[in-house]
């Protein structure tokens, strides 16, 4: 008996551990938006790599006179009238990205790429050049030896071969920082947190668990923004923030929304589309024409002439129609399904999907990209 009672006490942990619901889906704070000035900002310069195999700009005027200014700065004059050959070096266009909270001396990777006829940067080295930032100020100083994962080669005969991109090059930690950007973490009593995608209720959503952790600390804005009231020292308000950034929260529902790139025939349709009562007939009907021209030849010595005659032949060929009925409240799953069962291609796929918004059933925003 109680072998029997041990059992079926078993039999009922497993069948409630089996029919319990699963556990909502929910995110981060921190994976569904950021806070406002905590962010990477973008840098570029000019600049200008030598050292290289023959495979520069030559001759061209703005590397002549970017050659001059680096000259200039060693000391070196070239004279006036003469344009060097510059065969070994290029000029480059010179991007990274400063994270948030950089600090200047601390280094950060560049990213380098030909603005001119230069065929390859294999085995060049980047000169010292600044890098501005939106606001015209120099942030960064890069100078280096650049990595290049391309290769390009050309023969006399003007055969060429090329492996990825050899017209650009990286360097790791190639920049260093000289100057900090504000982020306004440490300034002000209300920092702003934007989510990624515009949603009222998700903003609603992350209020709320913000202010189950810290009372009053969070109010909306707008369908993005949320105001949060931080604590005036720095180290209390970093580690709030970082308390607010790994809370769990459950987003709301996407919109309904398929998606169609008309250049590859790329369909995406996501879970929230509902189908109302709709019936799809998908059908192929091919008609062949084949022309076969028959030659008349005249009878031996009696002057007439060789006449074409054409004939053709149709032949019309339905291929077999299936129709599939869709309930209302219908869901991806049985739209995909049905599709598949009907054997449509992408660009068939494009034109039911079309007639089923023209025909009102299907409840979703189509965008083309």
């Amino acid at each position: 008996m109680a072998r029997a009672s041990l059992l079926r006490g078993l039999a009922a942990l497993l069948a409630a551990i089996v029919l319990a619901p699963a556990p909502a889906h929910a995110d981060r704070v921190r994976d569904l938006g950021a806070f406002q000035g905590v962010r990477t900002n973008q840098l570029t310069g000019y600049g200008v790599v030598v050292g290289l195999p023959g495979t520069g700009d030559d001759n061209l005027e703005y590397i002549t006179q970017a050659m001059r200014g680096v000259s200039g700065r060693l000391g070196v004059q070239l004279p006036q009238g003469i344009s060097p050959g510059l065969k070994n070096a290029a000029a480059v266009m010179i991007t990274a990205d400063l994270p948030a909270f950089a600090k200047p001396g601390q280094r950060i990777d560049v990213t380098i790429s030909t603005i001119g006829k230069a065929k390859s940067l294999r085995g060049g080295a980047l000169i010292l050049a600044p890098l501005y930032g939106a606001d015209g100020q120099i942030y960064a100083m890069a100078q280096g030896n650049l990595a290049v994962g391309g290769l390009g080669i050309t023969g006399k005969d003007g055969s060429q071969l090329t492996v990825n991109v050899p017209t650009v090059g990286r360097i790791a930690e190639g920049a260093s920082v000289e100057r900090a950007v504000a982020t306004g973490f440490d300034s002000g009593d209300v920092l702003r947190w934007n989510l990624f995608n515009a949603d009222f209720l998700t903003a609603s959503r992350v209020r709320d668990a913000v202010n189950a952790r810290f009372p009053g600390a969070a109010t909306v804005e707008d369908g993005i923004t949320l105001a949060i009231r931080l604590p005036a020292a720095t180290d209390t308000r970093a580690t709030m923030m970082a308390s607010i950034e790994m809370i769990e929260v459950q987003p709301a529902e996407t919109a309904a929304k398929v998606i169609v790139n008309s250049r590859t025939g790329t369909v995406v349709i996501n879970s929230a589309v509902r189908l109302s009562p709709a019936a799809i007939s998908h059908g192929k009907l091919v008609v062949k024409i084949d022309e076969k021209p028959q030659v008349s030849q005249p009878g031996p010595l009696s002057r007439g002439q060789t006449v074409v005659t054409p004939a053709s032949q149709i032949n019309v060929e339905e291929g077999q129609a299936h129709v599939a009925l869709f309930k209302p409240g219908a869901s991806l799953s049985s739209l995909v399904d049905a599709l598949n069962k009907l054997g449509v291609t992408p660009s068939d796929l494009v034109a039911i999907l079309e007639a089923l918004k023209q025909a009102g059933a299907l409840r979703a925003e189509m965008e083309v990209i």
